[in-house]
């Protein structure tokens, strides 16, 4: 990538907003690093401290940013959503939905603090990781995370004297897997916590799980926002009990879950999967199909990011097998209902399909941050403390907002197509590959200033040369 020699456009415009949350180096640094998540193809530290040929500096001032400046993570996260509140376009909205959902930072090796041998469900691998939990906010117009925490593995002896200390029994043929099967052990552990905290509530407090750190980024939400009763959406892994209940009892927020096929119902003839029932209902319709207004799935359409969805629905109230009385939403995508069906489910029990289905929809948005994301560094640091890497993440959702807000925003705009006189997609993609031939068309101002001052091509370009091949 080639050489940064001033802030882009977008970091001059938008870092104003995050001023007061660094000291003035620290701020001079964050300007640093954010441009170079945007601009470099290299996200490290050292990557991005290679590009600057103007005012260059020590890589260990960048590196101070994310391991020594005492700046808060939530004073920071608060002025990325207030500059998000600042445009219409991207300020909370009445039909505005929130969605949970977590992914993995692989690494390679150990040497990173609170890592983890993960499985990905992608690769259907275990992997060294970092977990990222997210509640991300979605709807017609935007999406951006919200409030976002990495997961920290549970300490086990931490775990196992506080288990003794609340007087949780522990069965002594276990204790052999510590030194046995660890993994067991572990497992062993987090099983009796998880089924003891009705009985022992104060073990609760031993270890964050990524179900509580959900509910605990919820709950954070929902005291910033006690107007704003947005829905939440999720997928299977999320759509356990005690979680919904937590939303439904706790927090007094609507919800709508993903159920797997073989999660079951109870019906008035018994209990079955959902496939099952599916099947059964997929039959029922394709015979009542010559008898108008008996068909058991619906045509239903939903408006989704300026454009509509179309899908055959069947809702009711059902008994959900450990989920007690939900709305039931089981979707297909084709009129024939030769796809594979989706099944949702939600604690509003007079809720429709369309609307049921609309806000499981926003839960896409999340996806596509986390891998996007990724392309803005959110998993290529190469920083071994934990306390930076929360650093990372959170600049990396900074990076993300801006390209968001710059959607919105109409000056900016103006000014970039003013300048290279060239459109472009508003994506955040889009975006960053304008702020990246916006940073190609101010180095071509640089050489040529640099020209037109009496030097030579070579005493232009030698330290744009450096930069390039040591980045």
């Amino acid at each position: 990538m080639f050489p940064l020699v001033e802030f882009p456009d977008i970091v001059q415009h938008y870092a104003p907003y995050f001023e007061s949350v660094f000291s003035a180096d620290a701020f001079i640094e964050f300007q640093r690093y954010i441009s170079g998540l945007i601009v470099s193809e290299n996200k490290t530290v050292d990557g991005i401290n290679r590009l600057w040929v103007v005012e260059s500096r020590n890589q260990s001032s960048l590196n101070r940013l994310l391991t020594a400046s005492p700046f808060s993570l939530e004073q920071l996260n608060q002025a990325r959503l207030d500059l998000l509140a600042g445009f219409p376009g991207t300020r909370l909205k009445p039909k505005g939905v929130l969605s949970v959902d977590d992914t993995l930072l692989a690494h390679y090796g150990q040497a990173f603090e609170q890592i983890a041998k993960l499985f990905d469900h992608v690769t259907q691998t275990y992997v060294w990781a970092h977990d990222l939990v997210t509640l991300h906010y979605s709807d017609d117009d935007t999406d951006y995370p919200a409030l976002f925490q990495l997961w920290e593995p549970v300490d086990l002896e931490k775990l196992e004297q506080g288990l003794r200390a609340a007087q949780v029994p522990l069965k002594a043929s276990k204790e052999m897997l510590k030194a046995s099967d660890p993994a067991k052990w572990r497992g062993y552990l987090l099983g009796v916590w998880q089924r003891r905290q009705k009985r022992h509530p104060e073990i609760r407090e031993l270890y964050d799980s990524k179900l509580i750190i959900a509910q605990q980024l919820l709950a954070h939400w929902v005291a910033q926002h006690p107007d704003q009763k947005l829905p939440v959406t999720f997928d299977n892994w999320f759509t356990q009990p005690a979680f919904c209940r937590y939303l439904d009892q706790t927090l007094k927020l609507p919800y709508v879950g993903t159920l797997a096929g073989t999660d079951k119902v109870n019906l008035k003839t018994g209990q079955t999967t959902l496939d099952d029932f599916a099947a059964r209902l997929k039959q029922e319709h394709l015979d009542a199909k010559e008898h108008p207004g008996t068909a058991v799935f619906q045509h239903i359409t939903i408006a989704y990011k300026g454009g509509r969805e179309q899908y055959f629905s069947y809702c009711n109230t059902h008994h959900i097998h450990n989920m007690g009385k939900q709305r039931l939403v089981i979707n297909y995508r084709h009129a024939d209902l030769s796809d594979t069906p989706t099944f949702f489910i939600s604690n509003r029990l007079i809720w429709q399909a369309a609307g049921i289905t609309r806000i499981r929809r926003h839960r896409w948005p999340v996806e596509v941050y986390h891998e996007e994301g990724k392309a803005e560094g959110l998993g290529d640091y190469q920083l071994r403390d934990f306390g930076a890497i929360q650093r990372h993440v959170a600049l990396v959702a900074v990076v993300y907002s801006l390209l968001r807000a710059a959607q919105h925003d109409p000056d900016l705009r103006e000014l970039l197509q003013r300048q290279l006189k060239v459109k472009f997609d508003g994506t955040p993609a889009g975006w960053r590959r304008a702020t990246q031939a916006q940073s190609l068309w101010t180095l071509g101002l640089f050489i040529s200033a640099g020209l037109a001052q009496g030097q030579t091509l070579r005493a232009v370009m030698t330290p744009l040369l450096r930069a390039i091949c040591l980045a």
